[in-house]
């Protein structure tokens, strides 16, 4: 009985020796009473998971974001003069971080489901924090191109490693805005990293007469310095899973637990297998999610790269530029976030996505066709905020529409990576002779965003259709000559599953 099978996999990974008084078994029945709960105690058990795993995972994934894209603030504070980072230099060194974190993303992920996070994710946080650090010390371009590809090697697991990882603590109708809040570091790095880079920068030169740090060598240094040290205290207060949580008393961590199994209806301790990678990679919703982040990402990438260039060709100073990148961020923060609450709340997110891309269309058009620096400067504000909830958007997307625990692993590292092709394109928009206006780059991101546009509607009009062939019993079919197990392994493509739109 699948009952059984689940408390199996609850006796297995607590081990907790009063479990049986949790879950006893009546006389006259042939199997264990299933256990049930209250509204109240699963909202009371999801808010303890809330403020001890969201502020976590939010931390975290802001120094992964500010690591990468600090080379950002360190090309305006010197480091393109003192690397000779002539011609498409820079564009070099940005795109081999974003190949290497293509290569490794969907591996990282299994290698996570396989040993699990509480260790796997702090270890990679502590990695790219030293690779970070190092590059306080790179000298030369063929340097910094190899600490920019091993920080990829580190930084490839890591979101979609922490969206697997939430996912393993929320329902479906509970996850985006969670992924909107720690995605939403992306936007909140790029505030704080505009502050931290002109307070940074401005530290007196120290160090060695051989290895001096200075002005941006300081942002290298101090931002992988922090970023190690958050990653070694975050295995205090991360989980191996919802069974394992420490600050759950035994009942929590069950219900925890159970809540998700019949949710998702499958069995998290089960192995991925060709199957799994099968049924994520081919699922149109995640194709349309994967399309939609890859034109997004050109966008979020691009701009975290690039803003404080952008900024600076206006004709402002360098701290100037670092400074006035900040108010941008802060608006596209709040946004995405408030975005994420309301998707969840009414259970949509095509239409949300579809109608953000209307401020990116009317941003990037701006930019590309009014010289006014005034015009300009507004028109980062309607790119960033129309741009950034696309990410989580997306990708909770695809989360939400991949049934069991191994398919939303895969899934979330295979919308990760091919959105992260859109970084490869990103770092190669906007190119140093086609400054200061950067039509090139701006007519580029225009494209993604009507793109995008379109993928978000195919994506509704996909999900509702397949939703109303299910309503009318027309892929009853499926469960045909299949015992019980096998149906329960269908996921998404199990007649009763309803895509969320």
């Amino acid at each position: 009985m699948a009952t059984e099978v689940y408390n199996q996999v609850y006796k297995a990974q607590a081990d907790v020796e009063h479990h049986s008084k949790i879950d006893e078994k009546s006389s006259d029945s042939d199997g264990p009473t299933e256990i049930t709960w209250t509204e109240e105690e699963e909202k009371r058990i999801r808010n303890k998971i809330d403020w001890m795993i969201v502020p976590l995972v939010t931390t975290l994934y802001l120094l992964c974001f500010l690591d990468r894209a600090n080379i950002g603030n360190a090309r305006i504070q010197g480091m393109a003069t003192d690397l000779n980072l002539v011609g498409y230099r820079f564009n070099w060194a940005s795109s081999i971080f974003y190949i290497v974190y293509l290569l490794v993303e969907v591996p990282s992920n299994i290698i996570l489901k396989r040993i699990g996070p509480r260790y796997y994710l702090p270890a990679l946080v502590v990695g790219f924090g030293l690779v970070s650090m190092c590059t306080a010390f790179v000298d030369n371009f063929q340097q910094l191109c190899t600490a920019r590809a091993f920080l990829g090697i580190f930084e490839g697991g890591a979101m979609p490693g922490f969206a697997f990882f939430l996912s393993c603590f929320y329902k479906r109708q509970e996850l985006y805005f969670r992924i909107g809040i720690f995605v939403s570091a992306a936007s909140m790095a790029g505030a704080f990293g505009g502050l931290l880079a002109t307070g940074l920068a401005r530290i007196p030169r120290w160090g060695t007469e051989s290895a001096p740090i200075h002005t941006w060598r300081n942002i290298f240094f101090f931002e992988g310095l922090i970023t190690m040290f958050a990653g070694l205290l975050a295995p205090i207060w991360m989980p191996q899973s919802p069974l394992k949580a420490h600050w759950l008393n035994d009942r929590e961590r069950y219900i925890a637990h159970e809540r998700l199994i019949r949710e998702y209806k499958s069995d998290p301790m089960e192995a991925v297998k060709p199957r799994h990678v099968k049924r994520a990679m081919l699922n149109v919703n995640n194709l349309v999610a994967a399309g939609g982040f890859f034109c997004i990402n050109v966008t979020v990438q691009g701009v975290s790269i690039f803003m404080p260039t952008i900024l600076r060709d206006l004709g402002w100073t360098a701290t100037k530029a670092q400074l006035y990148s900040v108010p941008p961020y802060v608006c596209a923060c709040f946004a995405a976030i408030a975005i994420a609450f309301i998707s969840d709340k009414t259970r949509r997110r095509g239409i949300y996505l579809a109608s953000f891309t209307f401020l990116g269309i009317a941003g990037f058009s701006i930019l590309r066709w009014n010289h006014d620096e005034h015009a300009r400067y507004a028109a980062v504000y309607l790119v960033v905020i129309g741009a950034f909830p696309g990410g989580p958007g997306f990708l909770s997307w695809a989360v939400n529409n991949s049934a069991g625990p191994n398919v939303r692993a895969v899934a979330s590292g295979y919308i990760v990576s091919l959105g992260t092709m859109g970084g490869i394109l990103a770092t190669w928009a906007y190119l140093v002779d086609d400054a200061p206006l950067y039509h090139i780059g701006h007519n580029i991101n225009l494209s993604m965003q009507v793109v995008v546009l379109v993928l978000a509607t195919f994506g509704v009009f996909w999900c509702m259709r397949e939703n109303r062939l299910r309503n009318q019993g027309k892929r009853d079919h499926r469960l045909d000559g299949l015992t019980e197990e096998e149906q329960r392994d269908l996921g998404h493509l199990h007649p009763t599953f309803r895509y969320i739109t």
